[in-house]
């Protein structure tokens, strides 16, 4: 008999235990959910909020490829030694920007000394022979120089010119430099991107190496790598977007212009050309860019502004608006993202309205 009141003493206590437990966490989520329903949105921040609205869109596929920013090698003039000799006063640095016809160095040089030799040899010869000719014109006249003596007089001094029209071309060619020294000049206007060229080097013209590129960076390439399984995602003139870690949210629009159709035999990825505008030189040769690819799928889906995604705890998110006193926190499963909008597979309807600007803060309210 006593262990029978023992017993049901101690089922009275558990069951009062437990429902004391269920009243406590029922009131506990009462609580909360009264406190996140007390929320209220304050009016200045409010007035910041970007609210937008749930729709249909079509459904795009985005695919991102890793890539390197560099100089459109159509539009780069490679500087290479004409002669042989000593480098002198190099002036411009790797990254300086040059214009047409600027001096980049001077080349002291016994083969620019030697064409001025032969420039002053070729025209003390014509006016040497310039002199025999009128003489034996005189003596023609007299009757003491047959013609054959003028026709070759004439000759030679026909020879004497062409002699010296080709030492001044050559001078020309290489300079025209009266004092033994050719100044390596840029023939094009741009940036210095290669430069392989100091002073005191010493240069030779069958070397075969350039001492400078000067690149017009208005137009660059953004080379990027595609992987086997990406391939067929890929097409010339497909629309793509560029960033690069220096601006993350300044996206460059262009289009594949160019796919190699091979692969690289060390890292299995065939390369894509993409071929940007570059007027204020924000691009430069060797940054790092990631390169997106949206491929539309001819169906729709909900759609979001990328802003609106709460990414916590494994689990993607959106702020629900109703009302400045009526916001709710929503989990959503997403189907896929580009780099403006995310494509929403369950968890809101359209029409409804999304917290698109500053969403973590509210996030964060809410959950405080």
């Amino acid at each position: 008999m006593l262990f029978r009141l023992i017993k049901i003493s101690i089922y009275s206590m558990l069951l009062f235990s437990g429902m004391i437990g269920i009243s406590s966490c029922a009131s506990n989520k009462t609580s909360e959910e009264e406190k996140r329903s007390a929320y209220e949105i304050p009016d200045s921040v409010l007035k910041t909020l970007e609210i937008d609205t749930v729709k249909m869109s079509n459904l795009t596929n985005s695919i991102k490829f890793n890539g390197v920013v560099d100089f459109n090698p159509d539009k780069v003039a490679n500087i290479f030694p004409l002669i042989s000799g000593i480098v002198q006063d190099v002036r411009v640095q790797l990254g300086d920007y040059v214009t047409t016809g600027q001096v980049l160095g001077t080349v002291k040089s016994s083969e620019v000394a030697n064409y001025n030799a032969t420039l002053i040899n070729a025209e003390s010869n014509v006016k040497l022979n310039a002199s025999l000719l009128a003489r034996q014109e005189e003596l023609a006249k007299s009757g003491l120089a047959s013609q054959v003596d003028v026709t070759t007089a004439k000759v030679n001094y026909e020879q004497a010119l062409a002699a010296k029209t080709a030492a001044e071309k050559i001078l020309k060619i290489n300079g025209n430099n009266l004092n033994g020294e050719y100044q390596i000049k840029s023939p094009i206007s741009g940036f210095i991107v290669q430069k392989n060229i100091t002073n005191g080097m010493a240069i030779r013209s069958d070397n075969g190496g350039n001492l400078f590129t000067v690149s017009d960076l208005k137009e660059v390439w953004v080379q990027a790598n595609v992987y086997e399984a990406n391939i067929n995602s890929v097409h010339e003139g497909d629309e793509v977007e560029v960033t690069t870690l220096t601006e993350p949210d300044k996206i460059c629009k262009g289009k594949i212009n160019k796919l190699m159709n091979t692969l690289d035999p060390t890292n299995r990825v065939m390369k894509m050309r993409v071929v940007l505008p570059n007027p204020d030189y924000k691009l430069k040769p060797q940054m790092f860019a990631t390169v997106t690819v949206n491929n539309d799928l001819d169906r729709q889906a909900i759609s979001v502004p990328l802003s609106a995604l709460i990414f916590d705890h494994s689990q993607y998110y959106v702020i629900v608006y109703k009302g400045k006193k009526d916001v709710q926190i929503r989990a959503v499963e997403i189907i896929s993202t580009n780099n403006k909008t995310a494509f929403i597979k369950s968890g809101i309807e359209t029409g409804e309205k999304v917290i698109a600007s500053q969403a973590i803060l509210i996030y964060g309210a809410l959950n405080s």
